[in-house]
């Protein structure tokens, strides 16, 4: 009975681990594409929260921009009586639209396999395959050569942005958006991590739309052509008189 009022004491004395919480926020949480749009570029930052000690261990953080996913197919061309032709297809069901992954050190030193899996942190994850057909050799394949195109594009970056952590609190990172991308509502994910498992997830929106008048003309040629013609055709007709008469009365 000693023993046992002595364990208790013991474990009130002791210093309970702290919780740990992230809390972030954004530079800006809207992004206008305009005609002379070239890029924006996204400060995340934030800090995290104990109602205790500090945890022994190392602190990470790992924070991902995912963009509206796509359906895609990617083909691979093979040489055939002479000829490149497209001869097998994989069909991706969901990739974003852009994806970028920014970690205080290589995912593969901070993250653990199982955390990646439950969480679809790493790019390679992030996309969701449908393989098309029993016969497609290779389908792992068709997900690189498709990570690799939009890698070339600046759509997918993991790496390029290094999170600064300061006294295991404060951590800031910069994320670029391309001129590239698409409409629609970009996932912001900032993922507490010690030891390789996640701790704490927080989530936030960057809406990307286009700006009034973009977004009118955008809408008037997709769902009016007839009118969208009729109008190029009035504009550069004006334009068109407006620059002669201009010319003629430099001239006289």
């Amino acid at each position: 009975m000693g023993r046992l009022w002595a364990l208790l004491l013991l474990l009130c004395a002791t210093p309970a681990s702290a919780q740990e919480e992230v809390v972030a926020g954004l530079s800006q949480n809207s992004v206008a594409l305009t005609v002379n749009f070239e890029g924006s570029e996204i400060l995340i930052f934030g800090a995290v929260r104990r109602d205790g000690v500090i945890p022994d261990g190392p602190l990470d953080v790992i924070v991902t921009v995912e963009g509206p996913p796509q359906e895609a197919t990617i083909w691979r061309k093979a040489r055939r009586a002479g000829i490149w032709m497209n001869t097998e297809s994989q069909e991706v069901r969901a990739a974003p639209s852009f994806y970028a992954v920014a970690s205080t050190a290589p995912l593969a030193q901070i993250l653990s396999p199982e955390a990646d899996l439950d969480y679809r942190i790493s790019t390679r994850l992030a996309i969701f395959e449908a393989r098309s057909s029993v016969e497609v050799s290779d389908p792992a394949a068709f997900t690189e050569a498709l990570i690799r195109i939009r890698q070339n594009d600046g759509l997918y970056q993991e790496g390029q942005s290094p999170v600064a952590l300061e006294r295991d609190t404060l951590f800031t990172t910069r994320i670029t958006l391309p001129k590239n991308i698409v409409e629609g509502s970009y996932a912001a994910r900032i993922f507490l991590l010690r030891e390789g498992t996640v701790i704490d997830e927080r989530e936030t929106f960057i809406e990307v739309r286009k700006a009034v008048l973009e977004r009118w003309l955008y809408s008037l040629a997709y769902d009016q052509p007839a009118l969208y013609g009729l109008l190029s055709l009035f504009v550069a007709a004006f334009f068109g008189w407006g620059a002669s008469a201009l010319f003629r009365l430099i001239r006289s």
